[in-house]
């Protein structure tokens, strides 16, 4: 893409490093921040952060740069990927009040003006429209609820109409019902609506095992769309092979064992609450963009954390990672405090609900 459109094979890297900078700069800023500052639900930091995410999303729709006959970009961030982020934060702090009270079993996890606001985050996003953020950014919090002890009954039924309500999303837009049918079977349009499904899987398979080399594949020279952000993974592949695959999956198992430890180990149900939603957020969007490049799934606009392209993304992937990091620090702290991990974690459950969180 840099050679051909731009005429510099290292025009996206260095964009891309200038972007890195700045993340991990958030990133050391955000993991010395207290994550408890962002739990009052009326405090100043969340609603500066709701009212904020509102006005991004309202004034993309306004005066965004369309791109691709969507309108994502402002001043060429995408508000949307501060939604997601947001979203959980908000999602965290309401489930917390509501774990203390006991009333953690309730349809009313997600029934409250908490889960409203993002709601209309979500339809907000989708009117740009961006389908796979908007289904993330009401998604994570669903499944959040559902973690933080939301009786079964309503689980059940979250997840029986959940395929209706993807249904019905699906069908407000022509291209994605055509973009449905051509998912079932790619090659009966390989030239058309399947061209960038047959493209990706023949780029997945063209790496082999040890892959063609770091720069050397040749399918990111227009024959794969967008393969420097959302089909990132597949160039991946077609260069390290399924054993470089392969580490990208061990990698996110292991960043969402971690995950599950820190939420363990945290010293309040917020803290315990917003590792989860980080942790859904990260393993959610590498799971559904894996899926889609291997035509698992339809093409949906979801990023892969960490490797694809895109400012926004790792801004707030790495900003995520800084108060996950924070969350850790106090659980030590706890550590410390009460002489070894083992009394640390009874204590820390004495004083949490349980969470369904695989130890």
């Amino acid at each position: 893409m840099g050679t051909t459109d731009y005429e510099d094979p290292y025009h996206f890297l260095r964009r891309h490093a200038m972007v890195m900078v700045a993340a991990l700069m958030l990133f050391f800023a955000f993991r010395k921040i207290n994550y408890r500052r962002w739990r009052p639900l009326n405090g100043p930091l969340m609603m500066a952060g709701i009212v904020t995410t509102f006005l991004a999303l309202v004034a993309v729709l306004v005066v965004g740069t369309e791109v691709n006959g969507s309108k994502r970009w402002l001043f060429g961030a995408q508000p949307a990927e501060l939604a997601k982020l947001v979203s959980l934060m908000l999602a965290a702090s309401t489930l917390a009040a509501r774990i203390r009270k006991g009333k953690a079993n309730s349809i009313f996890n997600i029934v409250n003006p908490q889960y409203l606001a993002i709601f209309f985050m979500s339809v907000l996003i989708e009117l740009e429209p961006d389908m796979g953020t908007a289904l993330i950014v009401l998604g994570v919090p669903v499944i959040m609820a559902m973690v933080a002890g939301m009786s079964m009954k309503y689980v059940l039924i979250l997840l029986g109409l959940s395929p209706l309500g993807l249904l019905v999303v699906a069908s407000i837009q022509p291209y994605r019902m055509a973009r449905m049918k051509v998912w079932l079977d790619p090659w009966a349009d390989a030239q058309g609506m399947g061209y960038q499904t047959v493209q990706s899987l023949s780029t997945i398979g063209s790496g082999g095992f040890w892959g063609m080399g770091l720069g050397e594949g040749v399918s990111k020279y227009e024959y794969l769309p967008e393969a420097h952000t959302d089909f990132a993974f597949a160039i991946f592949s077609q260069e390290h092979g399924y054993m470089g695959a392969f580490m990208v999956f061990l990698l996110l198992t292991l960043l969402v064992l971690l995950c599950v430890r820190i939420a363990n180990r945290a010293p309040d149900e917020f803290g315990q609450m917003l590792a989860t939603g980080i942790m859904v957020l990260i393993a959610g969007q590498a799971i559904a963009n894996i899926m889609m490049v291997g035509g698992l799934l339809p093409v949906v606009g979801v990023p892969l954390p960490f490797i694809s392209y895109g400012g926004s993304s790792l801004i707030v992937t790495m900003i995520a990672m800084g108060i996950l990091l924070n969350i850790c620090d106090h659980g030590r702290s706890l550590e410390k405090h009460y002489d070894g991990p083992e009394k640390a974690e009874k204590e820390a459950r004495d004083n949490k609900a349980h969470l369904r969180l695989v130890k």
